[in-house]
């Protein structure tokens, strides 16, 4: 079943669940089904928690420093 296909049988299914008296969840579904849900605004409806971004860990290669630089002296200012 395509992606879409899955989310429109989703709320169908949610659809009759409801008129039934219950609801349905959606756990552990997969990153892109979640996404595919968020995209058709259906996260509300199915149960579904929005996706979140995994953090990305950025490696320190080296150790910057920060220091304010001098003024220049007057004397190398006077050819502009």
């Amino acid at each position: 079943m395509a992606g879409l296909e899955i989310v429109d049988a989703l709320a169908r299914l949610q659809l009759a669940a409801r008129r039934g008296g219950y609801r349905i969840e959606v756990a552990n579904a997969p990153h892109e089904l979640v996404e595919l849900v968020e995209l058709a605004g259906l996260c509300d409806v199915l149960g579904v928690e929005p996706g979140r971004q995994p953090e990305q860990r950025e490696e320190r290669v080296g150790i910057e420093e920060e220091r304010e630089l001098d003024d220049p002296p007057v004397r190398d200012l006077e050819h502009l």
